[in-house]
């Protein structure tokens, strides 16, 4: 039975964009890699492991027998981890592992968004949209979501302006705002586990949000997305879904609330 590794690190948006690539690699036995924070994500999966817990990081500096062991098992790996370190590609050739590597983030020239990107590396003739999807129950539940946070302060809508646009959206349906373990507003959504905040965020009737993580995990379920983008190129990094809107602009401060308002009215 031919068995595949895949190692992915990386932030819960790249994960997510990814996920079509990694589909695409499915064979009989898969194993995935990753972030721990990500492995709810892989559905598909017929094992999962955090990369932290694997010893990988020390692979080119004293690699233990057993994880030498345990990737000689493997048919073949893709790895999107280690392809800017020399030793660490140097090594896997010395230990006569069968591993192709690919960039983890496209160029900064790419002409192609970055789900595409990912999924070109891999399958080179997809014949299908790189569309990320996370299978969760769907239902409206009737009311709003906002997640006024993301990795950079620098992608980040003044939350003044969220609050003023949540006290219009609530003319219309309830909001409720959603946060990390470690983001600050009162009264938040917190839930850890990514497949948990998956379908929960599936009984939204809306989600807003910023260039962040869980806005593409909103989108991956089918809720209806708008975005707001700024310092970072959405032609590359826009969250993909059925029901996607993107509002952009160089400076996030530019955008205004009537805008978003329009948009999420209408």
């Amino acid at each position: 039975m031919p068995r595949r590794l895949i190692i992915r690190p990386g932030a819960i948006g790249d994960f997510i964009l990814t996920l079509p690539a990694i589909e695409c690699l499915r064979t009989e036995y898969l194993e995935v890699w990753a972030a721990a924070q990500n492995l709810p994500l892989v559905r598909f999966a017929d094992r999962t492991r955090s990369i932290a817990s694997t010893g990988l990081d020390m692979l080119e500096f004293s690699p233990s027998e057993a994880l030498i062991r345990e990737l000689r098992g493997f048919d073949s790996i893709v790895s999107w981890y280690g392809a800017n370190r020399p030793e660490f590609r140097a090594m896997t050739g010395q230990l006569g592992l069968a591993v192709d590597f690919f960039p983890a983030l496209p160029p900064d020239d790419s002409s192609l968004h970055a789900a595409d990107f990912f999924d070109a590396q891999v399958c080179p003739d997809p014949g299908r949209p790189a569309i990320p999807r996370i299978e969760c129950p769907r239902a409206d539940g009737g009311f709003a979501v906002i997640h006024p946070f993301s990795g950079s302060a620098k992608k980040c809508w003044p939350l003044d302006r969220y609050r003023e646009l949540a006290r219009r959206i609530e003319t219309r349906m309830p909001v409720r705002w959603c946060a990390g373990p470690e983001e600050p507003i009162a009264d938040a959504v917190r839930i850890e586990d990514l497949y948990e905040l998956a379908c929960w965020l599936a009984t939204a009737r809306l989600y807003i949000g910023n260039d962040s993580g869980i806005t593409h995990l909103a989108a991956a379920v089918g809720t209806r997305v708008v975005a707001l983008f700024g310092p970072t190129d959405p032609r590359i990094w826009a969250p993909r879904g059925p029901n996607v809107e993107v509002i952009a602009k160089r400076a996030l401060e530019g955008i205004s609330i009537d805008e978003v308002s329009a948009a999420v009215m209408c």
